[in-house]
């Protein structure tokens, strides 16, 4: 069986608003959050804005620090990791941003981009770096004529390659694509998705792939996990995902993907109202005001066990 490279255990990450007298209500961004990625797969994690993606991203990078919880890399625990010796395994991982511009330093040309890596990391000497930088470049699709110029002077999917070659320049074994192509037309996110899926193959790349589109998750991810208000709602391999999904919330994210059928009448799912907000989340079951499932008193005051219905089918639901 392949190894878990990444695991989270019970992680959660809260943030405390201002309030008019000081200290104001607490935001539980990420409760609770269990998940495992094996080394070599892509795990594509998928659910509404605000949902806590990309904090659960940032978590499992050690950018954040959690409320409660605890992060494994290989092994190790991230969370607990003195600073020299997490600034050591920051090179076995690495993030893509979502916004290609403003992850870019406009003062910097691309070289000098590019070669930041090497150089708060101190390997190689100025040649060797310059001649690294140069071949990141052709792995992702570019030229040394690139190398002199500033972010301002490339395409939107001109500049997410420079994101994706400088995420690769340590020869990380984890990369977090937080909305990698969400910013980006689709022809030009379906030639990244490409690069990232030839990069995955030729470097034994893991992914954890952030989106809040389900036709663009389904295309690159071997497991999908749904996130709402903070938790995981379900969570299954893709081929299993796409015939047998099995939570509320799950259907309506895959009703809304609109198919490219001209015979087929598109249906928005249904769904009640907006979400709520993670600062007054609803007692029992989270999805319980918007789902057209839902079943009271029980839906309304207890919480479902989030458990295993199949094998690597996971869900919280009271019902399914």
């Amino acid at each position: 069986m392949t190894e878990t490279l990444l695991e989270t255990q019970d992680l959660s990450r809260y943030f405390r608003l201002a309030g008019p007298w000081g200290r104001g209500p607490l935001l539980k961004a990420v409760e609770g959050v269990n998940i495992t990625v094996r080394a070599g797969e892509t795990l594509g994690l998928v659910g509404e804005s605000g949902c806590g993606k990309s904090t659960l991203g940032r978590l499992v990078l050690a950018l954040l620090a959690p409320t409660q919880g605890r992060v494994f890399f290989g092994g190790d625990e991230v969370t607990a990791l003195p600073k020299p010796r997490l600034k050591q395994m920051r090179r076995q991982m690495q993030i893509v941003f979502q916004d290609p511009y403003s992850s870019l330093n406009p003062r910097m040309m691309v070289r000098r981009i590019l070669e930041e890596p090497y150089i708060i990391h101190d390997l190689g000497t100025k040649t060797e770096r310059r001649a690294w930088v140069a071949e990141l470049l052709k792995e992702v699709g570019l030229g040394e004529e690139h190398l002199e110029r500033y972010p301002h002077e490339f395409s939107g999917g001109q500049r997410q390659r420079l994101g994706i070659a400088r995420a690769l320049a340590l020869k990380p074994k984890l990369i977090v694509a937080d909305e990698p192509v969400s910013a980006l037309d689709v022809s030009i996110q379906a030639q990244i998705l490409n690069l990232l899926a030839e990069l995955q193959q030729r470097y034994g790349l893991t992914y954890l792939f952030i989106s809040h589109d389900l036709s663009v998750i389904s295309q690159i991810s071997d497991r999908i996990a749904v996130m709402y208000l903070g938790r995981l709602v379900e969570m299954a391999p893709r081929e299993v995902f796409d015939t047998a999904q099995l939570h509320p919330y799950t259907e309506a994210l895959l009703a809304a993907v609109p198919l490219p059928d001209p015979e087929r009448m598109f249906r928005p799912p249904e769904l009640k109202g907006d979400p709520p907000s993670p600062i007054n989340i609803p007692t029992g079951c989270p999805f319980h005001p918007r789902c057209p499932a839902a079943q009271f008193p029980v839906c309304q005051d207890v919480f479902p066990e989030y458990r295993e219905t199949a094998p690597e089918h996971w869900v919280s639901c009271h019902f399914r």
